[in-house]
């Protein structure tokens, strides 16, 4: 048989990266439409991310643990599958619980995808080429949040949300015939996974404390940018297509901000984080001023510099934890990989909370600033966990 090339490995693993980046976020380009369609309050819709965002927290060490012993081609395609009746789920809810379900589903796909597609991406090049291999994979998020969410919403916009959800479908179905063609059948299989490493990991404060930073640094962004399309339209008064020109503009500054936050990170990660963190607390200050003066201008500005700084942090979130399980609990670098992806979607569903707290109880204009105050919590576990390393010098 012939061998599969792995730059065609890592280009099916990023179409179902593609997919699964477009399903993440599709409904907050949707959630004005979503409300309307089943008489909900925003704070209400603001559900078809947080409990997204809690599916993948739960769905990415579960099953990871659970499929340990599966093959990984089998195990993709199997992702992929309950991906794809998530979404269709989500696409022809005729009640907004079973449209949660499907969200759920669809969440299960993308905790335990994240947790195994890196592995893959890894194991298929040389070790020399692993970074740049997870990182061509990870493009596939990158295109999600420039095209995928942007077009998603277009495509809402002119005929219905439910369409936006059978788009995102066909995405999978060709993920899915991708992932059956050039992804090999003869990976490494883990085996079945030691929960000793759960007692392992836990008792470990650097790692337990690094765990609470990607969930207080990441999910504060989500405060306001669950509700930016209400923002835009209804606190800017930018036209519906308006917001998806913004969406695509502002997908392109999260692209470019993943890249300088990855060159960032590459020497001194806990000071990087820390500047990375500050800044984006100013533009969430910034993005609640120029709400308050409703400003379009202002706004726009605000949006993109958000865009700039929202994803900075994740590679050096990402890279920080992996190097702390390579140094105190190296047989568990799967598992607190795994957790730590649950601890990204622990901060989205917090930040996406006190959003929609605060939204309810005031207005959407003040969500950037519950933003603030969990990037805040971040900052100071930083300044911990560096008094920690000092101490141990």
């Amino acid at each position: 048989m012939k061998k599969i090339s792995p730059s065609l490995t890592l280009l099916a693993l990023a179409i179902n990266a593609f997919a699964i980046g477009s399903t993440e976020f599709i409904s907050v380009g949707l959630m004005p439409m979503i409300v309307n369609t089943f008489n909900i309050s925003l704070s209400q819709a603001g559900l078809t991310v947080s409990l997204y965002a809690l599916g993948v927290t739960v769905g990415a060490p579960l099953l990871t643990i659970l499929t340990g012993t599966w093959n990984r081609k089998t195990l993709m395609v199997s992702i992929m599958g309950l991906f794809i009746l998530g979404n269709l789920l989500s696409a022809f809810a005729p009640t907004f619980l079973l449209l949660l379900v499907g969200r759920v589903l669809a969440s299960l796909a993308h905790g335990i995808f994240m947790s195994i597609s890196t592995v893959i991406a890894a194991d298929v090049v040389r070790p020399e080429k692993r970074a740049s291999a997870i990182a061509l994979m990870f493009t596939g998020l990158t295109v999600a949040t420039v095209i995928g969410v942007p077009l998603g919403t277009f495509i809402g916009q002119h005929s219905n949300w439910h369409m936006s959800f059978v788009f995102i479908v066909v995405i999978g179905l060709i993920g899915l015939i991708a992932t059956s063609i050039l992804v090999p059948k003869g990976l490494p299989i883990p085996g079945k996974i030691n929960l000793s490493g759960l007692a392992r990991i836990f008792t470990n404060k650097s790692i337990l404390m690094s765990l609470f930073i990607t969930a207080f640094g990441y999910g504060g962004t989500f405060a306001a940018y669950t509700y930016l399309t209400p923002i835009l339209e209804g606190t800017f008064r930018f036209s519906a297509s308006t917001v998806v020109i913004i969406l695509v503009a502002y997908g392109v500054m999260v692209a470019i901000g993943n890249s300088l936050g990855g060159h960032l990170a590459n020497k001194n990660i806990l000071p990087a984080l820390q500047k990375m963190f500050a800044a984006l607390a100013l533009s969430l200050l910034f993005l609640f001023i120029s709400a308050s003066l409703a400003s379009q201008a202002l706004g726009l500005i605000a949006t993109l510099l958000l865009g700039l700084f929202a994803f900075m942090n994740v590679p050096g979130l990402q890279l920080y934890v992996v190097q702390l399980a390579e140094k105190f609990r190296p047989k568990d670098i799967t598992l607190v990989s795994a957790f730590n992806i649950a601890a990204f979607n622990v901060g989205i569903t917090l930040g996406s909370f006190v959003g929609g707290q605060i939204s309810k109880g005031s207005s959407v204009v003040f969500t950037p600033l519950g933003g603030i105050i969990i990037i805040l919590l971040a900052m100071s576990l930083i300044r911990l966990a560096q008094k920690d390393q000092a101490s141990k010098l």
